[in-house]
Parts: structure tokens; sequence; C-alpha cells
């Protein structure tokens, strides 16, 4: 008996050892796999008090569609990789750079999703998704040039989208003619980078500043055919000297008698203007123009009200669309408001505008500023282009020299209107400028009401091509057609 038992437990052991040697050689267990939940994004209701919009961090932040595995057209890539420029930080950022890319990115959503009206209904561009990667332009010319090397030679981008610095533009051009890249300019102003130079490359979807200045000319002397005194406050580079250039001439061609009583040029983003709101209310002119745009616009509009500059004087704002959902009933009335062109709550009524101010404020709960609807030109006039390109190939994918060639005195639809591509060989687009002046404060909108609104029509607020616009407002404005 007890040799069996002995027996028994020998076996035991034996069989023990047998089985956990098995299990040490047997596979390791398959771990079961993790499930991402997506939770899509809160749809804000419309009686929603409006966000103040966040700025996205520094650096590139790719978005849009995946690639399509299949190409659309024969040749076409699998995705058409854009580098979108914009202020995502600094002072111009929430109520500028931050609106853009807000556009840009409902925009491309929807159109990678094909659900844009005509004629942009069919998917992506030439049926290829559109792939961004947004890039904040705070930090000065010199880091954009940097930052544009880096899309184009590292990202490898298709093409740029971008700038609303006209510092920002006049740097990035050349290079962009140096690299060879595609390039459109979305939003800065000085009528420089066509009037000085010619480019392959480059091309701007929307009108530089003459048209608001000069419309904005016009239209003071329609509303005070007596007007004696004017005086400026603008920003101290390229775009704030041409800006009041623009708007200063023209109203002493239209009217010589007119004497200019104050020309004021503080820095950009000064940010405080207590200096110059006291000389403009000591010299007491008539009319004050001011190109200021973003963060300055707003902080100049708060401290002037409370000092009664805007009841001593008609203040003409040639940017001042971007703070009507803002400063909301805080806007003074009597202010002469420009979008520079067709934009904002100057925009036309039409089936394509009606679509995007829904979508917009829809996402975001604003409606769309200028800033807004210049990017989407940009947008709208690339796909317009490249599928222009597409069909003159034979449906097959153009190259980029046959993009450039189809884009060249393009016409094309936008929530603002046709725009046209007619000034700078075909790269410089023209477009009207509308204005008015503010009223009362309407609750049902959450701004003021704009009042007074007349529209002047291309011809008659852009230079003829190959003229330039100080020579153009000098000689009389040769060639222009107002009503």
């Amino acid at each position: 008996m007890v040799t069996f038992v002995s027996f028994s437990r020998h076996c035991l052991s034996w069989g023990l050892i047998f089985v956990l040697a098995l299990a040490a050689c047997a596979p390791p267990a398959t771990p079961a796999p993790t499930v991402a939940l997506t939770v899509p994004p809160a749809t804000p209701t419309v009686a929603a008090p409006a966000p103040t919009p966040t700025a996205a961090p520094a650096g590139p932040t790719p978005t849009g569609a995946p690639p399509s595995p299949t190409p659309a057209v024969p040749g076409a890539p699998a995705a058409l990789k854009i580098g979108i420029v914009t202020f995502l930080s600094g002072p111009a950022a929430s109520p500028f750079g931050v609106p853009a890319r807000n556009a840009a990115e409902v925009l491309i959503e929807n159109l990678n999703a094909g659900k844009v009206p005509a004629p942009y209904n069919q998917k992506g561009i030439g049926g290829v998704p559109i792939q961004a990667i947004y890039v904040d332009e705070a930090g000065g010319a010199e880091k954009q040039v940097a930052e544009f090397r880096r899309l184009a030679l590292e990202e490898k981008v298709n093409l740029v989208i971008g700038y609303i610095s006209s510092a920002d533009c006049l740097a990035v051009a050349p290079v962009a003619e140096e690299l060879k890249v595609l390039t459109v300019l979305f939003d800065c102003g000085t009528n420089q980078i066509f009037e000085e130079r010619d480019y392959k490359y480059v091309f701007r979807t929307h009108a530089h500043q003459v048209i608001e200045n000069v419309g904005a000319a016009r239209y003071i002397l329609r509303a005070k055919p007596n007007l004696r005194s004017i005086a400026g406050i603008n920003q101290n580079y390229a775009w704030g000297q041409d800006s009041w250039a623009a708007f200063r001439d023209s109203v002493k061609k239209l009217k010589p008698d007119v004497q200019v009583v104050g020309e004021h040029f503080p820095r950009l983003y000064a940010g405080e203007y207590s200096a110059e709101l006291s000389a403009l209310l000591a010299a007491r002119p008539e009319v004050i123009h001011s190109s200021f745009w973003g963060g300055d616009l707003e902080s100049l509009v708060i401290q002037a009200a409370p000092r009664g500059l805007f009841q001593q004087s008609i203040v003409v704002l040639t940017t001042g669309d971007t703070m009507l959902p803002r400063l909301g009933r805080d806007v003074p009335k009597g202010i002469v408001i420009a979008a520079r062109g067709p934009h904002g709550a100057l925009a036309p009524k039409t089936p394509l505008n009606d679509w995007f101010v829904k979508i917009y404020k829809d996402r975001y709960v604003v409606r769309p500023v200028y800033p807004s609807y210049h990017i989407a030109q940009a947008i709208l006039g690339v796909k317009a282009a490249y599928e222009k390109a597409i069909a003159a190939n034979g449906g097959k994918w153009p190259t980029q020299d046959q993009v450039i060639a189809a884009f060249e005195h393009l016409e094309f639809e936008t929530p603002s209107g046709v725009i046209r591509m007619a000034l700078g060989k075909g790269h410089q687009a023209v477009e009207p400028v509308v204005l008015g002046i503010t009223g009362d404060f309407d609750p049902a909108i959450g701004e003021v009401k704009l009042t007074d609104v007349i529209e002047f029509p291309a011809e008659c607020v852009n230079p003829p091509d190959g003229m330039k616009t100080p020579d153009w407002i000098a000689q009389g404005f040769p060639g222009a057609k107002c009503p």
C-alpha cells in the first residue's frame, strides 16, 4: 500500500510538470480589440449665446478626409494637400483669423461630402478629397517665409492658401515663385502685389484695397457733396499706408478743395490710441477714414465712443463688418461700414450665400464675417480652376501649369457673387464694393442694421489691367463706369 501511494504521488508530480511545460510552450493569448467611441460634435442651437472663438495652437494641424484608395480621374492623387495659413493666435485671431479657419473647415467638409450646391456639387476637387494643413500666421513675415518653405519642401503640399497680413503676402509671394508652388492669397489687401511685379504661381481671389477706399470716397461725397475736411488714422505698414493714400487721393481728385487736417499712423497692434484720438478731436475733421482691422479696429471704436468722436465726425471703417457681430449693441450709430467687397452683412441675397451662411451659423452660431467670405472665394476658385483644367485635359488630372492656365482670367461663382480674375494678367480678382451706415440695434440678428446701402460695381472701383492704382486715381479714374 505504501509503495502504491508513493508511486501514485510520483506519477502525479510528473504529470503536473508535464502540464506546466505545455502551458509554458503555448502561444500567448490574443488581447481583445479595443473599441474606440466616436462622439459626434454637439450642434449649437441658434438661441445659445455666441461663443468666443478659441485660437488653435500654433503649428500645422492636418484635417480633412482620409485619402481615397481609388483616384477619381486618371492620374489623380489620393488627396489634394492644401496648406492653409491664417492667424490662429494673437490679437488678429479671434475677430479675423479664426473666422477664416472656421469657414475653411466647414466648407472643405461639405466639399468632400459633395454637399455644396451647384456648380460645386462634385465631391472634393475633381472627385479628389481635400486634405488641409492649418498653419498659424502669427509671428511675422520672416517666420511665414520659413513656414512656407516647410509646407512646400517637407509637407509637400500641392498648393498654399493663405495670408491676412499684407506684410506676409509681400514676403511670401517671391518665395512661392522661387519654389514654383501654386499660392492663392485669400485676404491681404495691398495693391503692390501685382502692380509692382508679375507672378506665375501666385493668385489673389479677392480685390485689393482700392475698391473699398475709392468706393468710400465716392460714398462720402454722395452723402456730403460739400465736404471740406478729412483726416485718417491707419496702421503704419503697407496696408494702412496704401489704404489711406487711395482714400485721400480719391477724395482730392473728386473734390480738390477738400483739406487734409490729420494723418496718423500708429504701429500695428498698438491697441491704445489716446494721443491720436485727442489730435483728431482737436482737428475736428468732417470725415475720418480708418482701415484698422481685427483687435485694433475694435479697440479704436471702444476708446473713441465715450470721447464723442462719432458724434463730432463721420467715421469710415473700411473693414468694419468684422466688428458688427462682436460688439453688437455697442456699435455707435452713423459709422460708414464696408466689408472689403460684397461680404458679411453686405453680401448679396443668393442661394449659394444663403447656404454658406446657414452651414456656418449651424456650426458656429454667429454669422460669417468678411474674412470667412474671402477664404471661401479662394477655396472655390481653386476648385473651379482645377476642374476647368481637368475638362481641358480630356478628363485626366492636370499638371500645375495646366491649373495655372485655367486659373488665369477665370470667372467663378461664390457666396459674394461672380469673381473675375481680371487684373495682374489674370492673377488678381476684381469685385464690387458695398457700403452702408450703422443704424439701430436689431435683437433678432444680434447686431446693428445697416442703412443707406450703396453698391459700386467692379468697373467703377478697380483700375484697368496694367495700370497702377496711384496713377489711375491721379489721372481721374480713366475707364471707370459708375452708377
